[in-house]
């Protein structure tokens, strides 16, 4: 596995590092738009994020407690429960979420940059070839190693949390002085379906609190540093994200909140005047550059781990001096390059909401597979507590899928499949073919 022969001198992820993965990883752009797109369901909004943070934190504990006294990640933990076919297939599939989500990403950031910079949007393929200069510039910085990367993503971490804790503390500030505003929420009946839709897009926003058990091969003293990221991370950015929304939904009522484009912006507008779009498409691309970083740099784990292990060619196995996987993240950066190239034309939203769905969905199954892992291999009577966390997470899991719906779901479903044919012809390769250049 890649965390058992990785040199000392390359394990440059401590926990801050690891705990600014988590975080910058979780709270991407679509946190700027969420509130738009949550305040349609009323109520069921705020239930649907309290169950999505619970689930969420299930999970997360479970990552934790699989990760110590384990090395190698998700694939470790599925391939020792399940055996390596169903391992690869996950991670095979989780790895084509990650570079199309990379791509939904820096499609979003170039969006908001836009605003910024029209021209961006004015000039006929400039758009695209914004997005794809921001997928290379992170590789680029990804290929210095793990010590560059955390490093960035510390900063835009930091960054990231200025205008989600303004929102706050200015709607808080604003009730507390009795001002006489109110929530008000869009008047729909609470239902199961309503709940569970809300909590589907609410999923997507704290997807990547598994970011730290993937380059674990980087990370200083794992068996505990993953853990405390693990579940710190998960809570941090779940409770940062639902009181950020939470007050553009004081500040605005729920309807205009819902017609919205950028529900931040016209929170704060009254109160920064018309530099309030600026203002926070500033930090939405602070944000959303952040998220890149840190995908960028588990786009290159993934492959890295799945060509240690002989189910993935080896060429991609090899790392540069600086211990990054370049042959990995150069793949998974040239393929979310070719995904931004034909698909420039279309809506900039509506394809960012789609990848999205389908990055959800396909991250569902590594959650469904890592919970069914630690299920079988925590048995034991002292591990009672992580049994029923892990129960939960399956049951989450499985309500999960519902929420995301039919479509996402399908398409998670046929990326697993398409690994099959790899798989086949990698265990048909001599053993001696497969070792590591």
């Amino acid at each position: 596995m890649a965390a058992d022969i990785e040199p000392q001198q390359h394990r440059a992820l401590g926990f801050w590092m690891c705990l600014a993965l988590v975080v910058g990883n979780i709270i991407g752009a679509g946190v700027f738009l969420l509130p738009a797109a949550l305040a349609p369901f009323g109520i069921n909004a705020v239930i649907g994020w309290l169950i999505t943070i619970g689930g969420a934190l299930c999970l997360a504990f479970v990552l934790a407690e699989l990760a110590k006294g384990r090395s190698g990640g998700p694939y470790a933990y599925t391939r020792e429960a399940f055996g390596p076919l169903a391992a690869f297939m996950v991670m095979w599939s989780y790895w084509i979420s990650i570079w199309t989500a990379n791509a939904a990403i820096a499609i979003a950031a170039t969006s908001y940059l836009s605003r910024l910079f029209p021209a961006i949007g004015a000039t006929p393929g400039s758009a695209a070839a914004v997005a794809i200069g921001l997928v290379w510039l992170f590789t680029l910085i990804n290929m210095r190693g793990a010590r560059a990367a955390g490093v960035t993503q510390v900063i835009t971490t930091i960054l990231k949390l200025v205008p989600l804790i303004a929102v706050f503390l200015l709607a808080a500030w604003l009730f507390g002085s009795g001002a006489e505003r109110h929530v008000r929420l869009v008047p729909v009946p609470v239902t199961g379906g309503g709940i569970a839709g809300a909590a589907a897009l609410a999923l997507w926003s704290v997807i990547g609190f598994e970011s730290a058990t993937l380059p674990v091969g980087k990370v200083r003293d794992p068996e505990r540093t993953v853990p405390r990221a693990t579940v710190a991370g998960t809570l941090i950015a779940g409770l940062f994200s639902l009181l950020a929304c939470a007050g553009v939904l004081l500040l605005l009522p729920g309807s205009q909140a819902a017609a919205s484009p950028a529900p931040f912006a016209d929170a704060v507008q009254p109160f920064l005047g018309s530099k309030a779009v600026d203002f926070i498409a500033s930090f939405a691309v602070i944000s959303a550059l952040g998220a890149l970083n840190g995908w960028v740099l588990c786009s290159g784990e993934v492959p890295l781990t799945l060509a240690r292990a002989a189910v993935f060619p080896a060429w991609f196995g090899v790392t540069a001096r600086s211990g990054a996987p370049v042959r990995a993240q150069t793949l998974s950066s040239m393929l979310a390059s070719l995904l931004v190239l034909t698909n420039y034309s279309r809506s900039l939203t509506g394809l960012f909401t789609f990848m999205g769905l389908i990055s959800a969905a396909t991250s569902l199954l590594l959650y469904f597979a890592c919970a069914a892992a630690a299920l079988k291999l925590t048995l034991a009577p002292q591990s009672k507590a992580v049994g029923a966390l892990a129960l939960i997470g399956l049951i989450y899991c499985l309500w999960a899928f519902w929420g995301v719906g039919a479509e996402s779901t399908l398409w998670s479903i046929a990326l697993l499949l398409s690994g099959l044919p790899l798989f086949w012809l990698m265990s048909r390769v001599p053993a001696a073919a497969q070792s590591t250049a």
